[in-house]
Parts: C-alpha cells; sequence; structure tokens
C-alpha cells in the first residue's frame, strides 16, 4: 500500500471514528484511540483499500468512456489542428501525442516514438506541447512552437530536447536557435497567438481527462503513458480496417 493511500485510509478512519469522541479528549489520546482501533483490526485497512481500488477504478473507466465518447466531436482539434507541427503530413494514418520535455517517461518513450515515425512513412505523427512540470516546460513548449513557426527541424528539435536531461532556458534556446527559431520568438513576452495555442491543447487534454503525460490517441483509442507497444498494435488495428 503506498504511503499516499494508508494516509487516505487513516483520514477515513478518523472521520468514521470522530462520532465516537470525547469533545475534551486531545489529539494525543484520539490519536492513541485510532492506533488501538488499528491494531485490533487489521482486516480493516485491506477492505478498505479494496473499496477504494474498486471506486478508483470504476471512475477511471467512467472517465475513458466519457473521453473516448467525446473523440469524434474534438477529432478537428486532435488532429487537424495548424499550430501544431506533424512529422509524415502526407500519411494516412494519423497518432496523436500530448507530451512535456521533462517528463521522464515522454523522454523514454521518445526514441520509439522517433524510430516509429521513420520507419512507417504512413504514419501521420501529431505532436501536442503540453507543458504540465512548470516554467521551464513551457519555456520548452513555446520554444518548440518558434521552431516549427519559422519552417525550422521541429523532429530534430524534439529529439534533443528530449535527449538532453539538465534542461534550462539557456539549453532550450541555444537547441531552438541550433534548429531555426528566430531569437524574436524566443523572447520571455512570446507570441500572443503561441499563448492562445497552448491554453487551448491545454483545455482539449482537460476535456479528454488526461491526467498525466505522455498521452497517445490512435483513432478511437486513447493510450496512456509510454506503452509504445499499445501504440503500434492500435495504429495495427486502423491499418487493418483501411485495408
Amino acid at each position: 500500500m503506498t504511503r499516499g493511500r494508508l494516509l487516505g485510509l487513516l483520514a477515513s478512519i478518523g472521520l468514521m471514528l470522530t462520532a465516537c469522541q470525547d469533545r475534551n479528549t486531545d489529539d494525543e489520546a484520539f490519536g492513541k484511540r485510532v492506533r488501538a482501533y488499528l491494531l485490533s483490526h487489521p482486516e480493516m485497512l485491506q477492505e478498505m483499500s479494496q473499496r477504494l481500488d474498486a471506486k478508483l477504478a470504476s471512475a477511471e473507466d467512467a472517465n475513458r468512456q466519457r473521453a473516448a465518447s467525446l473523440l469524434p466531436s474534438l477529432r478537428g482539434a486532435i488532429e487537424r489542428d495548424p499550430a501544431d507541427f506533424v512529422a509524415n503530413p502526407g500519411g494516412a494514418i494519423t497518432v496523436t501525442e500530448f507530451y512535456d520535455y521533462r517528463c521522464p517517461h515522454c523522454a523514454a518513450a521518445a526514441p520509439k516514438v522517433i524510430a516509429l515515425i521513420k520507419a512507417n512513412p504512413e504514419v501521420r505523427f501529431v505532436f501536442k506541447e503540453m507543458p504540465i512540470f512548470g516554467p521551464t516546460s513551457e519555456h520548452a513548449a513555446r520554444a518548440a512552437l518558434a521552431v516549427k513557426n519559422a519552417g525550422g527541424d521541429g523532429l530534430g528539435l524534439y529529439t534533443e530536447l528530449m535527449a538532453t536531461h539538465a534542461l534550462d532556458d539557456g539549453a532550450i534556446d541555444r537547441i531552438a536557435l541550433r534548429r531555426g527559431a528566430r531569437p524574436a520568438d524566443l523572447e520571455p513576452s512570446g507570441s500572443a497567438a503561441v499563448m492562445a495555442h497552448l491554453a487551448a491543447t491545454a483545455s482539449l487534454f482537460s476535456k479528454l481527462s488526461l491526467e498525466g503525460t505522455p498521452a497517445f490517441i490512435v483513432g478511437n483509442q486513447i493510450i496512456l503513458g509510454e506503452d509504445m507497444a499499445a501504440v503500434d498494435a492500435a495504429i495495427t488495428k486502423v491499418r487493418s480496417k483501411g485495408a
């Protein structure tokens, strides 16, 4: 059981036992009562953990079903936003990735993403900048869009940023300039259009209940995490339907 889950269970038990607490009992005495109760009923933690697992799984399934039901109406925003960088733009099968350059799971998936793009020219790959790790991540996202808007090497920038472990603002700017960004586009104020695009992507991310990165969308399937085997399987499924 994780520390967070244990604390949640203890909080729930504490609330349950509050009805039995004397108003004159101090926190230390109440804590002792909770501890004594748990020692006498250790099975309660397991039961509550199982119920919590079931509740979380049910909520997750509901969110996934709701998100899947929204895919048709959001297809244009997911796959055809002209502000996004796209590799293999003429490909018949579209894969979309939401990612953050400072996300370790995104970085781990990146070499496989590049390999997929190079080995499958029929796969049109949409890159969705989704900075969730603070100002440095947002800086990287703005720099990537600056490279895209300047007609620079977007795929090279993605590869290099994902491979740079100690990513900071200086490194981001150096890489972006090397990959074709215009210096003016890297100013802290940024472009209003770029900031509006990042806000629209964040809104789309929220509508799809995508709580973390990376997240991939292939056809009518949402794949969470760096599960590239699932991405490959989803591409195969879409390809077989078009055969």
